[in-house]
């Protein structure tokens, strides 16, 4: 094949069988050895370094993989795999990339002796059918409105992305806010809760908030900075001079002439505020109602002067997506025309007040009667904290959206690896004859490699966990792996929860790029852009 290859294409650049099938096996441990001191809640942390000295602290997965600089491009082919993972589920990047691993390291034991490729890519197909069908079995339904399994399921995500203390803090933000904005018969669009972050006090003070933080304020120094029982108009109105769209020309022959033509300019502007302030006589009957304007365009100076004066707070060039937030945690409508005005457009919040941090501006609009979007908002003393938090958090949602959408749940800490693998050797290799049994058994030591990097990660013997795994399994219990006693353990007790939807993801997609690999006979250079 090489020499053929060669008489077509003299520069081309080929590599054998057993070197390519030895390059693809390193690779995969060689991001297999990267990633495995990730895994689970006593994981550890890497440090990226950038080219311009910038420095990222994290424990996630995805997050590693999109920004370390792999060159190899089966340790790159993986690498995309596990990151699709992460934009399907939100989860389970580190756990893809570590049976791909454990699949080939297995492999390599049986392609030393001299078994062929295809017959262990076959065994892995048997096995992944079983795996999936077996998983289907396996899952355990969960109620809608189960909170404390919800609870459960965030909190296991969490803390394998933060400390304990910190990740059972945010548990309940987490959970709240995925509720809040969860609508009976649609689906959960999770833009609906915003992530606004404050370098501000320490990562203990991240909070939920029922309504939403906006991240500007009021342009004018005279508007109230605090205000309760507000009547909150959400508009798309412009409230500046705006130039013709179409290139025209105004001509006049003297000084009053000119001064009509701003006297009429500024007239249409003026007009459309006096139109909110009316508004804002009509509902503010009382000395304890305000008024609050967001609108999308700009608001000129003359505009807010006026507004001011009426202890009207405005904020202008307000985001389209805080926008439809506003909208879904306030009530009311978006006006696009002051003829729209009307008291029943309007929405209501109890509190709106300003918070200045330094130079930056934050308006929060809070104690709304039935919000359908809400706020996290993350504080932390600098920026690496900031960081770890938001993509914690972002993980977290996914989490409990899941749940939410799957109606069904896998008991973690290893559980299900230990039951499949189990499962694996005492019925699927019964069914099957031949030489595929050299697959199944390979794949279901493959599975059993997640329990043993739990108990490598968290100081325990990863072998004689193994044997203690496999000896409560034997018995008929669904057990795993308690990181704190290192000895196996219900995880329903411990309230340690996996998603069924990242589970079959990861069983689904790690098997086909593990087979894929193995059946790569020769890696070729030879393609019209190789010398570009």
């Amino acid at each position: 094949m090489s020499s053929g290859v060669r008489s077509l294409n003299a520069n081309a650049e080929v590599m054998g069988s057993q070197a390519a099938l030895f390059m693809n096996i390193n690779a995969a441990k060689g991001l297999y050895d990267v990633m495995k001191t990730n895994l689970g809640p006593k994981g550890t942390i890497k440090m990226l370094v950038g080219g311009a000295g910038d420095i990222k602290l994290t424990k996630d997965g995805n997050v590693l993989l999109r920004e370390m600089q792999i060159q190899n491009p089966t340790a790159v082919m993986i690498a995309r795999a596990a990151v699709a993972q992460d934009d399907i589920t939100g989860d389970g990047t580190t756990s893809t990339v570590l049976l791909i691993g454990e699949l080939m390291k297995q492999a390599e034991r049986y392609l030393s002796e001299g078994v062929h490729p295809r017959v262990i890519s076959e065994g892995y197909e048997v096995a992944k059918r079983a795996a999936v069908e077996f998983l289907k079995d396996y899952k355990e339904d969960v109620g809608a409105e189960d909170r404390e399994t919800l609870h459960c399921v965030a909190r296991t995500s969490l803390r394998t992305k933060l400390r304990e203390q910190l990740a059972d803090q945010l548990t309940d933000a987490v959970v709240d806010a995925v509720l809040t904005i969860k609508k009976p018969d649609q689906p959960i669009d999770l833009h609906m809760v915003e992530i606004m972050t404050m370098r501000h006090k320490l990562s203990s003070d991240t909070k939920l908030i029922r309504g939403l933080v906006l991240d500007h304020g009021a342009r004018h120094p005279d508007m109230p900075k605090i205000m309760e029982n507000v009547f909150v108009l959400n508009c798309n109105i412009s409230l500046e001079y705006e130039k013709s769209e179409v290139n025209s020309g105004f001509f006049y022959s003297s000084a009053e002439q000119r001064e009509k033509l701003v006297a009429a300019e500024r007239a249409v502007t003026d007009e459309k505020v006096q139109r909110i302030i009316q508004l804002k006589r009509q509902v503010c009957t009382d000395s304890n109602s305000s008024f609050l304007v967001v609108n999308q365009k700009g608001i000129d100076l003359q505009s807010l002067d006026l507004l001011a004066k009426e202890g009207i707070m405005a904020l202008r060039r307000a985001k389209k997506r805080n926008m439809e937030r506003l909208q879904l945690a306030c009530g009311g409508l978006t006006i696009n025309s002051v003829e729209e005005l009307e008291p029943a457009c309007l929405g209501k919040a109890g509190k709106v007040y300003e918070h200045i941090l330094g130079e930056e501006k934050y308006t929060f609009v809070e104690d709304v009667a039935n919000p359908t979007s809400c706020t996290i908002l993350i504080k932390g003393p600098n920026d690496h904290t900031i960081a770890q938090l938001k993509d914690a958090v972002r993980d977290g949602l996914r989490a409990v959206k899941n749940c939410l959408d799957d109606e069904a749940l896998v008991p973690g800490a290893g559980a299900f690896e230990v039951a499949c693998a189990a499962h694996l050797r005492e019925h699927t290799m019964k069914k099957v004859s031949g030489k595929s049994k050299i697959g199944i058994e390979a794949f279901a030591e493959a599975l059993m490699g997640i329990p043993k990097i739990l108990a490598e990660n968290s100081g325990y013997d990863p072998q004689e966990t193994v044997i203690a795994l496999a000896e409560e399994q034997a018995d008929g219990l669904c057990v795993g792996f308690d990181i704190s006693s290192g000895l196996p353990n219900d995880p329903h007790l411990s309230g340690i929860y996996d998603n069924y939807i990242v589970k079959r993801q990861v069983l689904q997609s790690a098997p086909v790029i593990a087979s894929q690999l193995l059946l790569v006979d020769e890696v070729l250079r030879a393609g019209i852009q190789m010398r570009r």
